[in-house]
């Protein structure tokens, strides 16, 4: 920290717990406790219930967390293919191409999500690609918004690697499959994770797009969060708020906890 006297430093670290404390711990508190709130007429909620979680759990509720865990995991799993095989393309790219394409691959990430969903509302509202009212679009909008951050944390993998070690698995006689899975890939491991954990977590909270071009059988968490809150179900919209964010932390730890050959033994 650049601040070299005890009282300076003090009084940094009081103003960031003071801003830590309300951006992010005072909303999540509020809303912990409207999800276990039977009544809240005061200052504090009353009668302490678990039923809005019961009522999360089972139900519509309960389908909305499936719907968001296997959009989640499915947009994620493909954005990281699709992303790691085109960082590993334009790697080997002229400069200037490369540069032409890397402002392309992060459009998405520069463009509202409400109007990502339009787009593909408006794509595919006819044939030959008749998607809307189906699953499928719901994977692709999710797909489009994360993949320019999965492509974005592989680049930077990918150019923080050494390149002694495929030279050296080169003049090994390695040829270039053995090099990608043996040298390469287990180098950048730890970025492919990160990209990972990153799409995972911004496709569980995804809702501009999704809002747009959801089917009636396929709502995902906070889709359903929004609709509790706009017709003013705050408790249960609480309780599934606090277990979209419990099960995106769980996966966001079982990422972590996955071991990989760059890391130190």
């Amino acid at each position: 920290m650049l601040v070299w006297s005890k009282s300076g430093r003090a009084l940094v670290w009081t103003f960031a717990g003071l801003l830590i404390g309300i951006v992010y711990a005072a909303p999540l508190a509020i809303i912990a406790m409207a999800s276990l709130a039977g009544e809240w007429n005061g200052v504090l909620p009353t009668k302490p219930t678990l039923e809005h979680y019961a009522s999360a759990l089972s139900g519509a509720s309960g389908e909305q967390l499936q719907a968001s865990l296997i959009t989640g995991a499915v947009a994620s799993l493909v954005a990281l293919g699709l992303g790691t095989w085109a960082a590993l393309a334009l790697r080997a790219m002229a400069p200037l191409p490369r540069r032409i394409l890397d402002v392309i691959f992060f459009i998405p990430s520069a463009v509202p999500s409400v109007s990502v969903g339009l787009g593909l509302l408006v794509a595919f509202s006819r044939p030959p690609l008749l998607l809307n009212g189906t699953t499928t679009i719901v994977f692709i909008a999710h797909f489009v918004l994360i993949s320019a951050f999965t492509y974005g944390n592989l680049s930077a993998g990918l150019a923080r690697l050494p390149p002694d070690y495929e030279q050296v698995a080169e003049s090994l006689g390695a040829r270039a499959f053995y090099r990608l899975t043996r040298v390469t890939l287990p180098l950048v491991l730890p970025y492919m994770l990160a990209a990972l954990s990153l799409s995972f977590a911004m496709s569980m909270g995804e809702l501009g797009a999704t809002i747009m071009v959801y089917p009636p059988g396929w709502v995902t968490m906070p889709v359903g969060i929004f609709a509790l809150t706009d017709r003013g179900d705050v408790f249960e919209g609480s309780a599934l708020t606090m277990l979209l964010i419990a099960s995106t932390l769980a996966m966001l730890l079982i990422l972590s906890r996955i071991p990989t050959k760059a890391a130190p033994r």
